[in-house]
């Protein structure tokens, strides 16, 4: 693969993953996704503890075939963790990497149970 291309997969994993997290944290709030976002989510939380347990707990296909666009464009030393990268990459932060897992778990199911919560137990569905 080219070295345009690679940045080309490169900006498209930055933008579509950081946008599937804003979705997986906020699309239940609009009642048009709210099912979609039930599904998501539990997609999400699927691959982090069912293929987890194969790859490593927390794994997403995503953060995985974006690292590996990036090594071959020479980018070492990631975290573990998207959401510490993206921290690192747009704003220069670095945080304790288990602070930033803690955070991403809770806020993560969090969205989940409100998901759950509209989806199935709101008087206005």
């Amino acid at each position: 693969m080219s070295g345009e291309l690679l940045r080309l997969a490169d900006y498209f994993f930055l933008v579509f993953h950081t946008l599937l997290i804003c979705f997986n944290l906020f699309a239940w709030l609009w009642k048009p996704l709210r099912k979609w976002h039930l599904a998501v989510i539990s997609l999400t939380l699927g691959s982090w503890v069912i293929l987890g347990i194969w790859y490593g707990w927390g794994y997403c296909p995503l953060t995985d075939w974006h690292w590996g666009v990036l090594r071959k464009l020479g980018v070492r030393d990631l975290p573990n963790s998207y959401i510490s990268y993206l921290f690192q990459r747009m704003l220069g932060i670095d945080f304790e990497e288990k602070m930033i897992d803690s955070f991403t778990l809770v806020f993560a199911l969090i969205a989940f149970l409100i998901s759950v919560k509209v989806n199935f137990f709101s008087k206005h569905k």
